[in-house]
């Protein structure tokens, strides 16, 4: 059981799993839908109560997801060996866990320490200066690492965990002090950015895929930068400030850390060998993840297994610390099984009863609202996956259909759709590698998480169909 139950007393823990398994049931046992199979439908109620339970916790989210993949597989809704277990064979899957394993040897070799008192003495006046430190180097990367996982997870989250911890917060000391607000920032900033540029995530192609095949639209590089750079950067602008109300760090004027950052670092002195190699690691992964395309064909999650290859070859790292890091092999159980039942929500029929459901709901509607209305569904539907990939390779396609049947227009409802696929992530803790990485450092509660996380899906919401509306209709997109 998670330490944070430890104490709770069996019964309110009791109740609490018996209120997720009684959300389940009571799906379960409802008529299923014409339109939808019985498999789905057993899905659905299995995956519904599972994500309840990430909010009650019962028990480690872990130990729901295993409990409700052999609920679905004992009762034949999933296919144990074709369906159940598919997740753990995901790619994505794989990029979190080595991008956990390298965060933690960048902590281990000394480097992560190094940078994060280097960034405190150069931005250190405040922690909302840190906060506008991070939004910055993910929209510098953005462009060119076509991973948000890799470069949220991989590359931030390792630095944006160190500064926290340079500040004096950690997990289990202090969470408020300075991290809680640093994680909240990093795993916002990188979804803005993701959302920004068509190489700022792995499944924004498909988006521009799904416009030309589906509404002759052609949503390349300079069209989606184009419609996203006053949004995102008005979006950039007010996220730190936003997080700094909702999530005040206890630090706020940093300079006395400044200081004692500048004490540390002439402390530390010269670069060790295992902060040279870590540097080293960390420019090859840059470099093989900017570059693919252009000069090799390997995905990201094999880049990031090269990186962690090297740690081990080079003695950077140790296998046995690696092995103790658990929140790596946390996240392979309960996202691989999240992933499986968000697999199966797709081929036994559940997406397309919504998607169908959708299109007979907006049928007749003025076609700028119906754009809209589309946008807000697709947006809020992200509660119900687990992958920004899945969310898009699911719906996107079928969204693009029916606002061509109820005649919206077509460039307004792409990007709409586009932004959105990145910017919905912000509801939960599930929703893409880098926030998963980030929740699972350990500063933020998973209750305040969700908490927060539709307070800025509000803020972004508001700036980019607002804000964002008044530059598409300036560019002639509606």
């Amino acid at each position: 059981m998670a330490k944070s139950d430890a104490g709770r007393p069996t019964r309110a823990v009791a109740t609490r799993f018996v209120s997720c398994v009684g959300l389940g049931l009571l799906v379960w046992w409802l008529p299923t839908p014409a339109g939808m199979s019985w498999n789905g439908w057993a899905v659905l109620a299995v995956f519904t109560a599972t994500i309840v339970s990430f909010l009650l916790r019962p028990l480690p989210m872990g130990a729901m997801v295993l409990i409700g993949l052999v609920v679905l597989s004992a009762t034949g809704a999933l296919d144990y060996k074709k369906e159940a277990l598919t997740g753990f064979g995901d790619t994505t899957v794989w990029l979190v866990v080595a991008a956990f394993l390298i965060a933690g040897a960048v902590g281990r070799s000394g480097l992560g320490q190094r940078v994060a008192l280097l960034m405190v003495r150069t931005f250190g006046r405040s922690t909302l200066g840190l906060g506008y430190a991070a939004c910055a180097a993910e929209l510098a990367l953005g462009p060119f690492v076509p991973s948000n996982t890799a470069r949220g997870g991989g590359v931030m989250a390792p630095i944006q965990n160190s500064l926290a911890r340079a500040l004096g917060s950690r997990p289990d000391h202090q969470p408020r002090r300075a991290g809680e607000f640093l994680m909240l920032v990093g795993a916002h900033a990188n979804l803005i950015a993701a959302a920004m540029f068509l190489t700022g995530m792995a499944a924004n192609p498909i988006v521009a895929q799904q416009a030309a095949a589906i509404l002759d639209i052609n949503f390349d590089w300079g069209t989606w930068a184009l419609g996203a750079v006053v949004p995102g950067l008005v979006s950039l602008a007010l996220l730190p400030l936003l997080i700094y109300r909702l999530a005040p760090p206890l630090l706020d004027d940093a300079s006395a850390a400044r200081r004692a950052a500048q004490e540390q670092l002439a402390a530390l002195g010269t670069w060790t060998r295992r902060e040279q190699l870590m540097s080293g690691v960390f420019l090859l992964l840059l470099a093989l993840w900017t570059t693919k395309g252009t000069f090799h064909d390997m995905g990201s999650s094999l880049v990031a297994w090269i990186g962690v290859c090297t740690l081990l070859i080079t003695r950077t790292d140790r296998w046995e610390d690696m092995a103790r890091d658990h929140g790596a092999w946390d996240t392979l159980v309960w996202l691989g099984g999240l992933l499986s039942m968000a697999a199966a929500l797709q081929t036994h029929g559940v997406i397309t009863w919504f998607a169908n459901g959708m299109r007979d709901a907006v049928t007749g509607i003025d076609g700028v609202l119906v754009a809209l209305v589309l946008a807000l569904i697709y947006f809020f539907s992200m509660y119900g996956f687990s992958m920004l990939t899945g969310h898009i390779t699911a719906m996107a396609g079928a969204f693009f259909a029916v606002s061509l049947a109820a005649g919206a227009p077509p460039l307004l409802t792409v990007a709409l759709i586009a932004y959105f696929s990145n910017l919905c992530g912000c509801l939960t803790n599930y929703s893409t590698g880098p926030v998963v990485i980030y929740f699972g450092l350990g500063y933020v509660p998973i209750g305040r998480w969700f908490r927060i996380g539709f307070l800025v899906a509000l803020m972004h919401l508001a700036v980019w169909i607002l804000i964002g509306g008044v530059w598409w209709k300036a560019l002639g997109w509606w």
